[in-house]
């Protein structure tokens, strides 16, 4: 399994590794720094030994990343690996905000179910099954996360099963709830959001998240 380091330094933008497995294009390292698209994040962008990565995937529990053709990287190579730390501060402070708004919302309209979400570094979106307009809440609840992020209260990022590689974030008095992405320290990095409402299709309610500043 590769040494997730996003998970225990998720402000780190540089790693050395090495090399455990080349499949044509596809390379796996040791440890790593580059996160991979799972739970609706967005993957991260950037190089391995200085070569641009066009994909990063989850297989299982390994972390493959697909490079152009003649990368030349050999199993045994020591590598650093780097990546765009714009993108992931952006799709770090937008991961957060979508929990909190997502939280508030299921805490106002009991039974909600989400049916999708997704993170990129421009916006977020969250999916709920939902019969009516969820815009007469937003208000209340962008206030209601604009006031846990004005607190900036410490958050809490951890293993709740390290075994199986299971993990939580928590913000107490707040809530704890299970997710493997890349969190932030405080929930004053947030910053400022504005949310909007869509109607994706009939049954489905959508509000997308973006930041101000």
């Amino acid at each position: 399994m590769t040494m997730r380091l996003f998970w225990t330094d998720p402000y780190a933008t540089r790693a050395e590794a090495r090399v455990v497995g080349v499949d044509g294009n596809d390379v796996e390292l040791d440890r790593t720094i580059f996160f991979a698209f799972s739970g609706g994040q967005e993957s991260d962008a950037g190089t391995i030994a200085g070569r641009a990565v066009l994909r990063a995937r989850l297989d299982a529990d390994r972390l493959l990343y697909t490079l152009s053709d003649g990368h030349g990287l050999q199993v045994g190579e020591q590598v650093v690996v780097e990546i765009d730390w714009t993108r992931r501060y952006a799709l770090m402070r937008l991961h957060f905000a979508a929990e909190l708004v997502f939280e508030m919302i299921c805490a106002a309209l009991p039974g909600v179910e989400r049916v999708g979400a997704h993170i990129a570094q421009d916006k977020a979106r969250i999916d709920f099954a939902w019969p009516d307009s969820i815009a007469p809440l937003l208000p209340t609840v962008g206030e209601q996360v604009a006031a846990i992020v004005r607190a900036d209260l410490p958050i809490r990022s951890d293993f709740s099963d390290a075994d199986l590689g299971r993990r939580y974030w928590e913000v107490q008095g707040v809530a704890k709830v299970p997710c493997g992405g890349t969190h932030l320290r405080r929930t004053g990095e947030v910053g400022r959001i504005t949310l909007k409402r869509k109607n994706p299709g009939r049954g489905k309610e959508r509000v997308e998240i973006l930041l101000v500043d």
